[in-house]
């Protein structure tokens, strides 16, 4: 069955599980018929790749926020020319794994940039990209970091301090208020059953067109 293209964007702070929640989805998704595509940001395509390699490389400690923000965005407009329109224009499911609300998230209220500088700089990378749902896995960062503590190396990212990353989940929980329409909150500390449970039913809304989405602004 032939279904239009659709896009999913999960975000949420690191340690949050999107990576897990995303193949319980695109499973779920599969066995219901849908085409789906997954990726993720920064990367999915091969110059997408090098620029993560330098955006979460820990010895690049000196870059700015500035900086940041504009090899994100270069990564961003690769990954939607290359990857996400023609999968879109194909009628597939696209999920990805962090899209543009983490540049607002990250850069914006984690780094302190201006919201409309970002706004425009990412308006420009997107092509013109329609509308589509984001699921906002929160949980507090304390919990997500303690998650990943496992991890052998943390990237540039996850080694910023604590107020950092509470400004970020602070930042995405105004994004979800600001955009209630896209942006649909998710308790990411609960069971992981019962996260993707939640998860089902938003994604099944967007869909099947019980729920609209909602353009980037």
């Amino acid at each position: 069955m032939r279904h239009a293209g659709k896009l999913i964007t999960f975000e949420g702070p690191d340690g949050a599980g999107k990576t897990t929640q995303i193949q319980l989805t695109a499973q779920v998704l599969e066995e219901s018929g849908y085409s789906v595509v997954r990726t993720r940001e920064p990367g999915g395509t091969r110059l997408s790749e090098a620029i993560r390699q330098l955006l979460l490389d820990p010895c690049y400690k000196e870059m700015s926020g500035v900086t940041e923000a504009l090899l994100y965005a270069g990564a961003r407009a690769q990954l939607v020319s290359e990857v996400l329109l023609p999968a879109l224009a194909a009628g597939n499911v696209v999920l990805c794994d962090r899209f543009v609300d983490s540049s607002l998230a990250y850069q914006g209220y984690g780094r302190g940039l201006d919201l409309e500088m970002l706004r425009v700089i990412n308006t420009f990378a997107l092509h013109k990209l329609g509308t589509f749902c984001t699921v906002l896995l929160d949980l507090p960062p304390e919990e997500g970091l303690g998650r990943s503590a496992g991890v052998a190396e943390r990237d540039r990212l996850e080694q910023e301090n604590l107020s950092f990353h509470r400004r970020v989940r602070d930042g995405y929980l105004i994004l979800a208020r600001d955009y209630p329409g896209r942006i649909k909150v998710v308790n990411a500390s609960a069971d992981p059953r019962l996260v993707q449970e939640q998860i089902q039913e938003y994604v099944m809304a967007y869909l099947t067109g019980r729920d609209q989405g909602g353009a980037f602004e």
